[in-house]
């Protein structure tokens, strides 16, 4: 993405347990054995946004936005795999550590899934460089574009060549394994694509499934390109989510908003509105710009995605998938 400004949310760190999901509210479960986590839910700048000195967060910690990421954790086996490395990383490995313990693999991650190559997706990165931590055979799983990207390019290609990451690539709807009853599948979709192809995901566990997909362009784009229905893919997973960039058109004065089409939430909550309630109640809104103001609990924005039956994410909220 580029500067659009990043979301927020009062971003209270959940603790205990997973998420029911009905719900996605915090409920104590010791019986959830792999669980997908959300690590951030803003747009690539994040919040506070660089150039907007009247941002709230600036002087309330509570209403920073960490770039849009997740996790899909397995407890059984230490197992954990990164959606997204952002520029947010250190503080989101840190959440992700006081959640769960990683495994002999670097920074406990068995992989990392990029999603596309503008800056709030892949740049994180940079901390696997021997400038930081300076991991050895870190995975990261993308797409064939993204993969030529990073080994093509400076400074990702010396991260490929000092071999602190190992570059897999994935084909599109096919899925990678994992133990059997876990799996990672990429969708293709419409996205600005100048160094990248760029790709949502499907993450299944043993027995609930989730939509990974903070970037796209048009709803009917997908249908008409790639052959993919929103409504579809809603009906195959337990909890979507799904971009938020803006509100609606009103929200950067001076800008010509058609430029920039990232699905409206408002467009998105009047396509789905048809929607069985359990379908609706599915949808979790992330990836908000610091521009949406979504992100503040207290706003008409916010009241009309919970009045329409759809949630806003949270840092913090925890999906059992067992």
């Amino acid at each position: 993405m580029k500067f659009y400004g990043l979301l927020l949310f009062t971003s209270t760190l959940m603790t205990a347990g997973c998420a029911d999901l009905s719900s996605v509210d915090q409920q104590a479960s010791l019986s959830c054995d792999v669980e997908f986590v959300i690590l951030g839910i803003g747009q690539d700048g994040g919040a506070p946004q660089i150039g907007n000195p009247d941002d709230p967060a600036w002087v309330d910690p509570s209403l920073k936005l960490w770039a849009a990421s997740g996790a899909l954790v397995d407890h059984r086996y230490s197992n954990r795999y990164l959606f997204e490395a952002t520029p947010d990383l250190r503080e989101q490995m840190n959440l992700l550590d006081s959640m769960s313990e990683g495994g002999n693999a670097p920074l406990g991650l068995s992989g990392v899934f990029l999603t596309h190559a503008h800056i709030g997706h892949y740049t994180g990165l940079m901390f696997a460089g021997h400038e930081s931590i300076g991991t050895q055979g870190l995975n990261v799983f993308s797409l064939p574009r993204m993969k030529n990207y990073l080994e093509n390019n400076g400074p990702w290609d010396q991260l490929v060549n000092y071999k602190n990451i190992d570059l897999i690539s994935m084909m599109p709807k096919k899925p990678v394994v994992f133990n059997d009853d876990l799996s990672v599948t990429a969708y293709l979709v419409p996205h600005r694509d100048e160094y990248s192809e760029t790709a949502g995901y499907v993450v299944k566990g043993p027995s609930k499934s989730v939509l990974f997909l903070p970037d796209i362009d048009d709803w009917d784009r997908w249908e008409t390109e790639f052959n993919t229905r929103i409504e579809d893919m809603i009906s195959q997973v337990d909890v979507a989510y799904l971009d938020a960039t803006f509100f609606d058109n009103n929200e950067l004065p001076g800008r010509d908003m058609s430029k920039i089409p990232h699905p409206r939430v408002a467009d998105s909550m009047t396509r789905f509105k048809n929607l069985p309630l359990t379908e609706q109640k599915k949808v979790r809104f992330f990836h908000i710009n610091h521009s949406n103001k979504i992100r503040y609990s207290s706003s008409e924005q916010y009241s009309s995605v919970q009045q329409k039956g759809f949630k806003v994410a949270k840092r913090g909220e925890r999906v059992c998938l067992n």
